[in-house]
């Protein structure tokens, strides 16, 4: 089985969020299992740096307002998955991330730049790597979107299936729509801008092109698979993925234990295990101290991973830190966004030095010192696809409190009487996305830790559930075999 994965960023190479961790995993997950994935990059700096063995495959000659584009081929590192790489300069090699520049503005010629990944991905399934040619496409999110229909359009001139076509939305709240007059340029027959299509209210949308063209459908939690299907978070796409509901699979997502193992992480100032949780207990001195906290081993510790928007659900952080402060708790932040979100935190911080601390930006290896070094994560978010940082918190035995919501609500079991008698809980859960239901998580929170036995025994419990990637890349085999072209 051959799988070319799609995809704008990828860990270690390139990471803005979980996304990259997926494409980072599943390929390697895969390859067990008979699966020879490659994957597809646009040449971003960082990819064009990190790919080794860069040879060149093709040139492809000019195509969305570039005159100079190769295809290379190379191998990542660590892995060895051959990845294919699009040397467009004129497109790709800029300052700032992948969709916007240094002062946060997307890039105003994106639909250009992912139209571009979208076409050699189709151009791949046609066969023009004489050494290789996929059974199977597998795009991930809006930046892969037109892969699947450049892909139809191909499969129409040819009259005959070239490729299976996989999609996979991480995050249906963004979704890759552009102006409609930028249609022409895609180079697509007329027909393709219709409702029955990627036109959107006039537009042209990325995302609805993977979801409509593409032969299966997937996404990164079993609940969030159906609560896209409903008005509240379908962010209008609602009835699209209700027409495909028999296309549409939840699939949870996994943790590389290879990256992500207090027993084994290098990264950490202490290891420990689920038998023998005294590194805890060093890692949490540590970060106090890192941080300027108060040194105190009684201080229940709370920590925040994430980016700073709307999403995450943080201005319910921010109305509960006075009660989590006059319990005795602490808190210490990694993140960046929105401003007047960093702003709260910052002045918060310099309210409470000796309480509460925040990093504003992103630091990978300091991500994995706090979940290692706190007592709770807090992951509150108004909507999650997914989430893997509460995954992260639950293998190193740090408690999730979230919301019951998409892949929270799939992978973490509340602390109730009856959880606790059963010895299945794992978090903390609320229900209604509202401060005072937010609240009585924390309260909870601080009751477990009140009672050593009981928090130990939810922490041994939280590290001994598994979510490697060995479940999901079996169900995206399954799904692979369903749609793939015979060889």
């Amino acid at each position: 089985m051959r799988a070319l994965h799609v995809c704008a960023e990828l860990y270690p190479l390139l990471k803005t969020g979980g996304l990259a961790d997926v494409t980072g995993a599943l390929p390697a997950a895969l390859a067990p299992l008979g699966v020879d994935s490659r994957v597809l990059l646009p040449g971003f700096p960082a990819i064009r740096a990190g790919v080794e063995d860069q040879q060149p495959v093709a040139e492809i000659g000019p195509r969305f307002g570039t005159d100079a584009i190769r295809l290379l081929r190379g191998r990542l590192p660590g892995s060895g998955i051959p990845a294919y790489v699009i040397d467009a300069p004129q497109l790709y090699d800029r300052p700032g991330n992948p969709y916007s520049d240094a002062g946060n503005r997307a890039y105003v010629d994106n639909d250009r730049r992912f139209a571009l990944l979208g076409w050699v991905a189709a151009w791949l399934a046609d066969g023009h790597d004489a050494d290789w040619r996929p059974q199977v496409v597998h795009g991930h999110d809006w930046h892969a979107g037109m892969s699947m229909a450049y892909l139809k359009q191909r499969e129409h001139q040819r009259g005959r299936r070239l490729a299976g076509t996989l999609f996979t939305v991480h995050n249906l709240a963004y979704q890759g729509v552009f102006d409609g007059a930028s249609f022409p340029m895609l180079g697509l027959p007329g027909y393709f801008f219709d409702l029955y299509g990627l036109e959107y209210h006039g537009q042209v949308s990325f995302m609805k092109a993977g979801l409509f063209y593409a032969d299966k459908l997937s996404t990164v939690s079993p609940t969030y698979a159906r609560e896209i299907q409903q008005p509240e978070q379908g962010c209008g796409l609602d009835g699209l993925l209700a027409s495909r509901a028999g296309d549409l699979h939840g699939i949870l997502n996994g943790v590389d234990p290879a990256i992500w193992s207090p027993a084994t992480d290098t990264l950490l100032p202490a290891n420990y295990d689920a038998d023998h949780l005294g590194g805890k207990a060093d890692c949490k001195r540590a970060l106090q101290r890192e941080f300027g906290l108060q040194e105190r081993e009684d201080a229940l510790l709370f920590t925040v991973v994430s980016r700073l928007t709307e999403q995450k659900g943080l201005r319910l952080v921010l109305g509960g830190l006075e009660e989590m402060i006059r319990r005795g708790g602490q808190l210490a932040l990694l993140g960046s966004g929105d401003p007047d979100m960093e702003a709260a935190f910052r002045e918060a911080a310099a309210r409470q030095p000796d309480a509460i601390a925040v990093r504003i930006g992103y630091d990978e290896a300091l991500s994995h010192r706090l979940i290692a070094g706190a007592d709770v994560i807090l992951v509150p978010s108004r909507f999650e696809p997914c989430g893997l940082t509460q995954l992260y918190g639950l293998a190193y035995g740090t408690l999730p409190l979230v919301h019951r919501v998409g892949g929270l609500a799939d992978s973490v079991v509340d602390s109730s009487l009856e959880n606790l008698a059963e010895d299945a809980a794992t978090g903390f859960v609320f229900d209604r996305f509202a401060q005072e239901a937010y609240d009585g998580a924390l309260r909870r929170a601080f009751a477990l830790f009140s009672r050593p036995n009981d928090r130990y025994r939810v922490q041994r419990c939280a590290m001994r559930q598994h979510f490697d990637w060995n479940a999901a890349a079996r169900q995206y085999l399954d799904l692979y075999r369903q749609i793939a072209v015979p060889v």
